[in-house]
């Protein structure tokens, strides 16, 4: 099992690079030190934000659409892809819980889906910073902002 990638999948970079050309930063694979000592490494990780995207495989991830079930060696396969799902959710639940929003996307979805629904999640929330010191809230209009000064007295 040493040649099944555990970053960089073919789904994966495809949805980093279409990320990166409409100008979002992120982190690949960064690792999340949660509270109650859980790890979590998500594939991109929107760290300002607090967005972490997971690009899962089908096999291993158990799709139901095109999730197989392996013949040979079941009882080490099956126990094995089902504890595969239960530490997706516990992740999911402890990403939430840890105040991040959480994307899951199969691989089989096309990418300009993918990148439509990552995109949604970013506009969702609100990078915290000096002008948002707060973190995400409903502003209905950008705040206003003074003309600058000119020499010019007519305007």
């Amino acid at each position: 099992m040493r040649a099944n990638r555990r970053t960089d999948t073919k789904p994966e970079l495809a949805l980093r690079r279409a990320l990166h050309r409409l100008g979002y930063r992120y982190r690949k694979d960064h690792r999340l030190d949660l509270d109650g000592g859980r790890r979590v490494r998500p594939d991109i990780a929107f760290t300002a934000r607090k967005v972490a995207v997971f690009v899962d495989g089908c096999f291993w991830h158990a799709c139901p659409e095109h999730g197989s079930k392996p013949r040979a060696n079941e009882w080490y396969w099956g126990p094995k892809l089902i504890k595969n799902v239960e530490r997706d959710r516990i992740n999911d639940a402890a990403l939430i819980l840890a105040g991040w929003t959480v994307v899951r996307l199969w691989e089989h979805v096309p990418l300009d889906e993918a990148v439509s629904t990552v995109v949604t999640a970013l506009g969702a929330t609100i990078a915290p910073g000096p002008a948002n010191p707060a973190g995400p809230a409903d502003t209905a209009e950008p705040p206003k902002r003074n003309p600058p000064a000119t020499d010019d007295p007519l305007g």
